[in-house]
């Protein structure tokens, strides 16, 4: 080929290429078809604050935290080792990443795509078939091929593939909110249940000193059979719940170790760290402020806002479906050295170039693209009914924690009045038994009435710290609920 000719074939590829990154350019200032989002109209603002009974007023004013504390180093301690050691949260970090990866793949479908390659190529015809000549050469060069993105399926696809990543970062927050709160909620177990040990072997001891007094009554003929072995039976009673207790809580402790990532008693070091049990200090918050939440509160759960990316992604998939059903427009070219001999394969001579432009219209594929746009829209119904079940299911969760934590902070106050007065009523009634003023049946009955008002107390204890953990977690983990009051 002389210089002329090269000169009017690199001219000609030149207007090729304009003329495609033009049609390029004017598609991707173009509307893209299919519908572009718009969030469903489940619950309206005023609708979210009449349910919840927030505040109008405060709504929204309230800073926002991402640390459940109860001011228990240990329990901090425990959530720190889950969020560095548990699988479930790795298994999230890498759904994350796998999305933030297909996002990109997407996003290079809308770029120009440029290989490198070299080939020798040689040919024999058959003499039997009338051929006879014979073709080898060599080539080496670019080839470029780029799909025009006018109809915007590639950018619908791009777009679902970026809300799949914003989805999955949203689940990987719910993820650790989740993680956290599952290991207060297990710590807090664990605790309820040492102390409901410590006082059962507190409670044996004074179960023991009753039944040693009443033998020593029965020696003297002071009492009878029948008052020495309800005694008896008050020691082996409580005996008998020592081991079950014991059983409890090694299973809550292996469940720590677990939910941090680690085998079983891995953390009982740790455990036994503690100078005090949470459940003894009672948590004391106002009310009041757990209704000082933003009215978007429920709109910003991770797990509300992952549905929402999801029924973002399938809303795409609808334009790109669409897209499927419009022209194409293709670009493909080669840019090179070719030559039927390897001592002048890359010279000037040797250069060559073609370029391909090419369209693809769809016209009869028996309704596959038609219904798939079917497809596409019916799942988005789909999504869109998932995503107004988790809203509901979050306006459902936040009310029943306000419910429970209400509810609870009452039954607490009258569990701890009962402890105490059941306490001071079986002291008195000892110190009678002991003066021989009243039967031990007497003493039988306060002192099982005292043990049940102290097991209520030590639930209800415990239970208020697992309800403002189901609270921390209903809310999202993000909204301040109340300042802890010592």
């Amino acid at each position: 080929m002389n210089r002329k000719k090269r000169r009017h074939l690199k001219q000609k590829l030149i207007r090729i290429a304009v003329l495609g990154f033009g049609i390029g350019g004017l598609g991707l200032t173009a509307c893209m078809v299919g519908p572009d989002y718009v969030r469903p109209d489940v619950v309206s603002d005023n609708s979210i604050r009449a349910a919840l009974s927030l505040h109008p007023e405060r709504a929204g004013s309230i800073a926002p935290f991402t640390l459940l504390d109860f001011h228990d180093p240990v329990l901090n301690d425990l959530i720190d080792l889950a969020e560095r050691n548990s699988p479930t949260l790795r298994q999230a970090v890498a759904r994350l990443k796998q999305a933030r990866a297909e996002a990109r793949i997407s996003g290079a479908d809308e770029m120009p795509e440029l290989d490198a390659g070299a080939k020798y190529n040689a040919l024999r015809e058959s003499r039997n078939m009338g051929g006879m000549a014979d073709d080898d050469y060599y080539q080496v060069g670019l080839d470029a091929s780029w799909e025009l993105d006018i109809f915007g399926g590639n950018r619908r696809r791009t777009e679902a593939a970026e809300a799949g990543w914003i989805g999955a970062r949203a689940a990987l927050a719910d993820a650790r909110i989740s993680l956290a709160a599952e290991v207060a909620l297990t710590y807090v177990r664990l605790r309820t249940t040492e102390e409901l040990l410590r006082r059962a072997l507190e409670n044996l001891k004074i179960q023991e000193d009753i039944a040693q007094l009443t033998q020593d009554k029965y020696n003297t003929g002071l009492t009878d059979e029948i008052s020495l072995k309800q005694a008896r039976y008050a020691v082996e009673n409580t005996q008998a719940s020592i081991p079950q207790l014991r059983a409890q809580a090694a299973v809550q402790r292996n469940a720590l170790a677990l939910l941090t990532g680690q085998l079983p008693g891995t953390v009982d070091d740790l455990l036994a760290a503690s100078t005090e049990n949470l459940v003894n200090k009672p948590f004391r918050y106002r009310l009041q402020t757990l209704y000082d939440l933003p009215v978007d509160v429920v709109r910003c759960r991770p797990d509300v806002r992952s549905a929402e990316e999801s029924l973002v992604a399938q809303n795409a998939l609808i334009g790109a479906a669409v897209a499927d059903l419009y022209p194409k427009i293709s670009i493909t070219g080669f840019l090179g050295f070719e030559s039927l001999h390897s001592n002048d394969w890359i010279t000037g001579k040797s250069f060559m170039a073609n370029a391909v432009p090419q369209v693809s219209l769809p016209i009869f594929h028996f309704g596959a693209l038609e219904n798939n746009v079917e497809l596409q829209k019916q799942k988005k119904e789909e999504q869109a009914a998932a995503y107004e079940q988790v809203v509901l299911q979050a306006a459902g969760d936040i009310r029943n924690a306000l419910v429970n934590l209400e509810n609870e902070q009452k039954r607490n106050r009258s569990a701890r009045a009962a402890y105490q007065n059941m306490k001071e009523a079986s002291e008195l009634t000892r110190n009678r038994y002991q003066n021989g003023l009243i039967e031990y049946t007497d003493v039988l009955n306060a002192e099982e009435r005292r043990l049940s008002a102290q097991e209520q107390m030590i639930q209800s204890n415990g239970q208020q710290y697992q309800n403002i953990v189901s609270f921390y977690k209903a809310i999202g983990g993000d909204t301040v609920f109340g300042r802890h009051v010592e």
